[in-house]
């Protein structure tokens, strides 16, 4: 496909995939609204999250199989309308049950659009020209979680109220639906469907069984870390858990194909994704609460603070996807961005209630710098590994783990706030001789517009210090990130769509299909002037011939350097000699005629 082809075929799904990110930005911002006018605690606002995230890991798996088993633009047209399904809901919702599972839905449906988003570019475009393109998907993504907050912002300011947050996003859906409908061409890779649906049950009620706990345990009136009931649900998950790798090695179509994330660039990028997701995920979620209630920012005002995260996040993913498609080297890249990211979290991990807003920018610039060069290319570090039959799953298993680890980081670290805010609001009321009630006073509250302004000032200054912890807890795990890829192999990106296994041939079919001005390779397929054989992508020959010269890449078209080696001369050498011998004979046939 050229170019112009490729991007007529994504502006559908790029409209589907802003709706989503748009969906999940926007209520950023108005989630301390929300939380204040349903009465929502700090635990509510990070399950209004982490629903949304738990629903979207366990669900992008399924879909991931079903894009390699069934019309992948019918699956994101479908996604698209359980989306706006899920935001009617939530904007109608009059409380925090139906709010979450309003959340649920919508996080299912992102599970989809995540998924095969990533699987469609997989399925028509080459991994060496993919780069350009999932840049192009980095941008709109950070285009819609810049916007989203913005907007939000304004919608939470204006009279139409937070509700208008959800909302929203249902024409956009529409218009994403009609341009699928028209732009999107796909060709038809589908297969006998053999849905693994006891898979799916045991990945979902185990995933969602582990972050059920990971996001109560230790929460005052529920269980502590240590209890009968904790001992229960995590054991529960590992049987669960244990008993889908038994069911995901039988199957003949696996939900989590155990082949491909084995491998170890998909290992190695899964265990860099969930780091990541845990870092994305998490800082994104409280550097707008920290904003709002430490620093008195309204709405508008947080989003407008958040630019520079999102211009870090456009920058890398637009900067590398360019150079990507150029040079054909991504690794070099995954480890800049694991440096940028733990800079960056590590910086905000010094920040407190008072520290000048242009430094607290600055450092989520470069974290968010660290996000968009790692992103998309821990994908399509995945993708160039597989078969196109296979990219569903694989890209849908390296965003799944992300996700899982967002679900799980967004927990935890929210507990883990909570109980700072909760203990640093207790030691201010008592130093200010305020009798603290349970809980640290409002410790565990988001709603400061009835608290008396000295009470509402020492919460502010326990949520801006606290929030510290946060940052120096995901600088922690990104360095798990950086560990991973320095481990994973470059291999060469591919210009074909799908792996291909060329056929060995024999010296006169090689250079009876040699086009003019291209030279024989070595494995039967021809290799273009100043390009390298295919099947040999890396442009070196394995085998014992010598190598007598290398031709360099010219120019940013070159997919690279042509080796020419021993075999190749004495080959051209002796189909020379034999159009020599028959040009020969036929000039002595000839030569009686005349």
């Amino acid at each position: 496909m050229s170019h112009r082809q490729v991007l007529q075929a994504l502006t559908g799904l790029l409209a589907g995939l802003f709706t989503a990110i748009l969906s999940s930005t926007i209520v950023a911002n108005a989630l301390p609204t929300i939380m204040s006018e349903l009465n929502g605690s700090q635990t509510d606002f990070a399950w209004v999250i982490t629903a949304a995230l738990l629903a979207n890991a366990a669900t992008t798996p399924i879909w991931g199989k079903f894009a390699d088993l069934f019309d992948k633009k019918l699956l994101v047209q479908i996604s698209i309308v359980i989306f706006v399904a899920g935001s009617v809901l939530a904007g109608f919702a009059e409380n925090i049950p139906l709010l979450l599972t309003a959340r649920v839905i919508q996080g299912a449906a992102m599970g989809g659009l995540t998924a095969l988003a990533q699987a469609i570019i997989g399925t028509i475009i080459a991994p060496r020209e993919r780069g350009r393109y999932a840049g192009y998907m980095g941008g709109v993504m950070a285009v819609a979680t810049a916007g989203g907050p913005l907007l939000g912002g304004f919608i939470v300011d204006s009279p139409l109220g937070w509700r208008w947050t959800f909302f929203v996003c249902v024409p956009f859906a529409i218009i994403a639906l009609v341009l699928l409908q028209i732009t999107l061409k796909l060709p038809d890779t589908r297969r006998r469907a053999r849905i693994d649906w006891l898979g799916s049950i045991l990945l979902t009620a185990g995933v969602s069984l582990l972050l059920i706990w990971v996001s109560f345990a230790g929460k005052e009136g529920y269980y502590a870390w240590l209890s009968g009931e904790s001992a229960l649900m995590v054991g529960g998950s590992v049987v669960l858990l244990a008993l889908l790798l038994v069911v995901e090695a039988r199957v003949p179509e696996p939900i989590i194909p155990l082949k491909i994330v084995s491998q170890r660039t998909t290992a190695l990028a899964i265990i860099a994704s969930v780091a990541v997701g845990i870092a994305m995920f998490a800082s994104s979620s409280y550097i707008g609460q920290y904003y709002q209630v430490a620093r008195g920012a309204t709405p508008t005002e947080a989003g407008l603070l958040t630019l520079p995260m999102i211009a870090g996040n456009l920058i890398g993913s637009i900067g590398a996807g360019q150079l990507v498609t150029r040079y054909g080297k991504w690794k070099r890249y995954l480890i800049a961005g694991s440096v940028f990211l733990i800079v960056g979290l590590g910086l905000a991990g010094t920040i407190d209630h008072l520290t000048d807003l242009w430094l607290v920018g600055t450092y989520t610039f470069v974290f968010g710098l660290g996000l968009g060069l790692m992103l998309q290319n821990l994908v399509l570090a995945v993708q160039n590994t597989v078969a196109v039959r296979d990219i569903g799953s694989a890209s849908a298993s390296v965003a799944f783990f992300r996700s899982l680890g967002g679900a799980a980081g967004v927990a935890v670290l929210g507990a883990i706030l909570a109980t700072q805010v909760s203990n640093r609001t207790a030691d201010g009321l008592a130093a200010a001789g305020v009798p603290a009630g349970p809980g640290g006073a409002a410790g565990g509250s988001l709603d400061l517009v009835d608290l008396p302004a000295p009470v509402a000032e020492i919460v502010r200054s326990a949520y801006g210090d606290s929030t510290a912890t946060i940052f120096i807890i995901t600088a922690g795990i990104a360095v798990i990130a950086l560990v991973c890829v320095l481990f994973i192999k470059e291999t060469p990106l591919r210009r074909t769509v799908d792996i291909v296994q060329p056929a060995p041939a024999s010296p006169a079919s090689s250079i009876a299909s040699t086009a003019p001005g291209a030279m024989p390779s070595t494995d039967g397929s021809t290799a273009r002037a100043g390009r390298t054989p295919a099947g040999d992508p890396a442009g070196q020959h394995e085998g014992e011939a010598d190598v007598v010269a290398v031709r360099p890449s010219h120019g940013r078209r070159s997919a690279g350097p042509l080796t020419i080696t021993r075999d190749d001369v004495e080959r051209v050498k002796s189909e020379l000699a034999e159009l020599d011998a028959s040009s020969a004979d036929h000039a002595q046939a000839q030569a009686p005629r005349q």
